[in-house]
């Protein structure tokens, strides 16, 4: 190589080194606007008939706030309504960093209506960033709270129980008193935001649990996987259906973000479970 193509590569090269963290910057902030449907078929065990086929829309982790804007809460609402669920369950992490951004955020949540209804549990952002107005916003908005208590849902005279608990790293769980009332031959669906509650979890009673808090990694790299997941137990709870020690778990990558304001090989995502 002579000197004047030395100086053209190295030229070149000095201007990608520049432009490659632009540019991965611009696909992470694309890939956070860019919305996925998960869908899933997930057999719960002794559900009734009348359940099988039903579909529940779960969204969790929100996070409105400085990089979640009223605008992405509204699409994300849309496009599950637009699912047309029968039943919507939210797991937690409304809000980021401040409680002005809990309000606005329920003022658009109050738009989500389902045949069997719409109900949610906490996060542990909730708690760090204003708990007394996350329970009123989700009161306001007609969100049933589910913290260590659970609901039956009735279909043509039979029962499908669901139930919720408190979350992990700042509340308390209370397995008990979330299935309260559940029979060892109901079949039962139990929201828990943290996915790290189900490797405790011994009570057979529950058939699935739903949780979010980990965003899938929120950057995942490929033959890598996702550098950080808040989880004590690295990878195994970061994304999609899982197998805890007493049931099975399925966790959603969410539709927000924390930490940082971009997503890379994890797309925010609604999903949507067919019940079987």
């Amino acid at each position: 190589m002579n000197r004047r193509s030395f100086l053209r590569n190295a030229t070149t090269l000095g201007a990608a080194a520049v432009a490659l963290p632009t540019l991965a910057a611009g696909y992470g902030f694309a890939e956070a606007t860019h919305l996925h449907i998960d869908r899933q078929t997930i057999a719960v065990p002794r559900l009734p008939a009348a359940f099988r086929g039903l579909t529940v829309a779960f969204v969790t982790d929100i996070h409105h706030g400085p990089f979640v804007s009223e605008a992405d809460v509204a699409a994300v609402i849309r496009t599950t309504m637009a699912l047309a669920p029968d039943l919507i369950v939210l797991g937690g992490d409304y809000s980021l960093r401040e409680t002005r951004y809990v309000a606005p955020c329920f003022d658009l949540l109050a738009a989500l209506t389902a045949p069997l209804g719409v109900y949610g549990v906490l996060g542990n952002h909730d708690y760090r960033h204003g708990l007394a107005e996350t329970r009123a916003g989700m009161r306001k908005a007609g969100v049933v709270e589910l913290t260590n208590r659970g609901v039956p849902l009735e279909v043509s005279g039979e029962r499908l129980h669901l139930a919720g608990v408190d979350d992990l790293w700042y509340g308390q769980p209370d397995t008990a008193a979330a299935l309260r009332g559940v029979a060892a031959t109901d079949a039962c669906v139990l929201v828990s935001h943290n996915p790290d509650f189900a490797e405790t979890l011994r009570d057979r009673r529950v058939g699935l649990v739903l949780s979010g808090h980990t965003h899938g990694g929120q950057v995942v790299l490929p033959g890598y996987g996702a550098p950080a997941v808040p989880s004590r137990y690295g990878q195994k709870y970061a994304h999609g259906l899982v197998e805890a020690p007493a049931t099975q778990v399925y966790i959603s990558a969410g539709t927000g973000m924390s930490v940082l304001p971009v997503r890379v090989g994890c797309r925010p995502e609604i999903t949507r479970i067919t019940l079987a």
